[in-house]
């Protein structure tokens, strides 16, 4: 019998097959990866202790193959295949994510690994949005670029065959996964080619320049691929010296002795020529460069805080007053790890150390795990934020493709209508961190 493929190879296999094609297609990805990863050897190399902490953690090894992607869609049944190709890889759709607030007509979801072995190995994700046509105004244009979706198929004939194999077998063989690797890259390629004429074109990119994006080309083309630093203020302030412009400002929380959620930074969207029906030529803007750093995961009482904190905060024009106002902000939000553990802010992992495990009969379900870490028996180490920040995620995408001239506020998403297209429900990521949390916690002997 042939031997089989597990689904973290064929994640492994897709995440770096996609990063090549992108380095391709947009060479200034290759400059973002060469100053990441320039910035994030410089800062292990300063950080002996966060060298340790990383390489205890098991985050060292991903953190040189980590990216996110973010692709959009246009219907329910590219959703659901989408969701189906995904789950041969080992990925899930976690969180609901409404940006139709911002003025972006889409709700979302990440498609990603959960369990702690994925994530530690590669924990590739592919942030999935899906095109709101009811929120195009003009009742003729929202029929014309509903029939121009349901006329396009973004997945080739074979990746729908090879899906189809998979849920049948449950199982590749390596030579297999190869095959489905290659098609599904497929989807995600860009075409200069558009799939409508120039005026349509205009006429979809007036009602918002996302919903031309979506409707107008054969797939759902890679818009960007995100690597994660340690120091996303370096990176920002050395964009310049690489020949990359980045945005105005820093989205997500401040700079801080331990970092939370998710902060990222981009460069301007590429405008790219292309090739519309009847041969005309134009540009399109779709395609930027984003880069991202990672920090804990925050309970739901730590995100309530957030949220707050951000909301009054509000954003800055430029990059260096609004950090300075967000620091003065979140200075009413713990920035220790043990006040972070105290006040149940954020999600950790523990683990025995070698102490530990040798007076493991004294630990007992129920202890409070601060002596012990103290007495250097255990370990407690932040788990990583694997998702996403609504408003961080709009800021990115209104700075690549909307501009301040297209933020209305639009009509409030439905989760339910998205879960119906998507074909399940979305995970609650709440629910994944505290699980991580108990897991690790019923392995130290503590529950």
């Amino acid at each position: 019998m042939a031997s089989t493929i597990t689904a973290d190879e064929i994640r492994e296999q897709f995440s770096q097959a996609m990063s090549e094609m992108y380095q391709q297609e947009v060479p200034q990805y290759g400059t973002l990866l060469e100053l990441v990863a320039d910035v994030n050897l410089a800062v292990l190399e300063n950080n002996p202790r966060l060298h340790e902490q990383l390489l205890n953690a098991d985050e060292l090894a991903r953190l040189n193959v980590e990216r996110h992607g973010a692709i959009r869609v246009g219907t329910a049944r590219e959703l659901s295949t989408l969701r189906r190709m995904f789950a041969i890889m080992g990925m899930f759709p976690v969180g609901y994510y409404d940006l139709s607030q911002a003025g972006v007509p889409v709700h979302s979801t990440a498609f990603r690994p959960v369990d702690d072995a994925a994530l530690a190995r590669n924990p590739f994700r592919i942030f999935t949005s899906l095109l709101r046509l009811e929120l195009i105004e003009d009742a003729p244009l929202r029929e014309k670029a509903a029939a121009i979706l349901q006329r396009r198929d973004i997945f080739t004939p074979r990746c729908r065959e090879l899906i189809e194999l998979f849920e049948q077998t449950g199982e590749f063989t390596p030579r297999q996964a190869s095959e489905f690797v290659q098609q599904a890259l497929e989807t995600f390629r860009w075409h200069r080619q558009s799939t409508v004429d120039e005026a349509t074109y205009q006429a979809l990119h007036d009602q918002h320049r996302l919903i031309a994006d979506v409707v107008c080309f054969p797939g759902c083309h890679i818009n960007h691929l995100t690597p994660r630093t340690l120091d996303i203020d370096r990176v920002q302030a050395l964009m310049p010296e690489y020949g990359i412009a980045p945005k105005a400002v820093i989205e997500g929380p401040p700079r801080r002795d331990v970092p939370i959620l998710l902060r990222q930074t981009s460069f301007k969207a590429l405008d790219e020529p292309v090739r519309f029906t009847g041969e005309h030529q134009g540009t399109h803007t779709a395609r930027f460069g984003e880069i991202e750093q990672r920090g804990i995961a925050l309970t739901p009482k730590g995100r309530e805080r957030y949220d707050q904190l951000l909301a009054k905060a509000g954003t800055g024009k430029d990059n260096l007053t609004h950090q300075l106002h967000l620091q003065e902000v979140f200075q009413d939000f713990p920035d220790s790890e043990l006040l972070l553990r105290r006040q149940q802010l954020a999600w950790f992992r523990y683990r025995l150390t070698p102490a530990g495990e040798a007076h493991r009969q004294a630990i007992h379900p129920g202890d409070d795990p601060q002596p012990l870490i103290e007495r250097g028996w255990i370990v407690a180490q932040p788990i990583i934020y694997e998702d996403f920040l609504p408003v961080s995620a709009a800021g990115i995408f209104q700075s690549n493709l909307g501009g301040s001239e297209q933020t209305r506020s639009h009509g409030n998403a439905s989760k339910v209508d998205f879960e119906a297209a998507l074909g399940c429900e979305v995970l609650d990521e709440f629910v994944l961190y505290e699980q991580a949390q108990t897991r690790s916690k019923r392995r130290c002997g503590l529950l």
